[in-house]
Order: structure tokens, then sequence, then C-alpha cells
């Protein structure tokens, strides 16, 4: 194999492209990616990053092979504690029941891929608008009711 160590770690991972929006933010499952704000990400917003994760958990991000500084939000993990609950009393039904929301959002298994979504072809084409034949024919059918009514 002529390919050195450090070249081989680059190529045996998950390499992707994500958009950097406007917050210098972008989407990597389920969690949202926050950059650092340096000189070099300043101009990021409005172009793709390369994103490397490898099988034992390391995720970092570069742009054109420089490494670039960012912090993870994982909403899954922003959860109510129950020292939350007790500490502000007045709040403690509405944490309360958004636990209980957050505790069955959890017990959901999680979907990642192609599977997240619960879309499955019915190879059926959905009803369009109506054409003209056949609003002529309910126009005909309203006028006729009102007629008959008279």
């Amino acid at each position: 194999m002529t390919e050195s160590p450090d070249r081989l770690k680059d190529i045996l991972c998950w390499r992707d492209e994500r958009y950097v929006g406007q917050q210098l933010t972008f989407s990597y499952e389920r969690k949202r990616i926050m950059l650092e704000e340096t000189e070099v990400s300043r101009g990021l917003v409005g172009k793709y990053v390369d994103t490397y994760a490898w099988p034992d958990g390391r995720f970092d991000v570069r742009w054109k092979g420089f490494s670039l500084p960012y912090h993870v939000f994982d909403p899954d993990q922003q959860r109510v504690t129950h020292a939350a609950i007790i500490e502000n009393k007045r709040l403690s039904e509405a944490l309360a029941f958004a636990r209980e929301i957050q505790d069955a959002r959890l017990a959901e298994p999680v979907k990642v891929g192609k599977q997240r979504t619960r879309y499955t072809p019915t190879a059926r084409k959905p009803p369009g608008p109506k054409g003209w034949a056949e609003k002529r024919a309910d126009r005909r059918a309203a006028e006729a009711s009102a007629h008959a009514a008279e």
C-alpha cells in the first residue's frame, strides 16, 4: 500500500458536504453544528464545508483542508431536569409537562438516513384541480337545483 497512515485516516471515514447558513450553522445527524466566528469562518456564509466522521466517533469540519473550530448543539440533550422543576415553583406544571413530552420523544426510536421519513409510495396520482368540463357540469347542476327550488 502506498498511502501514508495520515492519508488513510482521511480516506477511511464518512465525508459529506454541508451548506453553511447566515448564522454560521448547519445540521448534521439531528444536531446543529455552530462554527466559531473566525476570519476564515466569516467568509463561509452561503458556501459548503466538508464534514468528516470516523467510526470511532470523532468528527471534524474542514474548508479547503483547514480544520474549523465548532460547537455542537444537540436538541435531544436539552432536557428539563427535576432540579429546574423544584427551583421554579411557578413554572413547575409547565416544566413537568415539557418533561413528559421529552420523555415520550426519547422513547421513540431515532431514525437516521432515508428511514427518517414515513413516506411510502402508493403509486396513485393525487387528484388534480378540476378541469373546465367538471366546473361546467357543477355549475349546471347548481343552476338546475336552483330552478327546482323555485
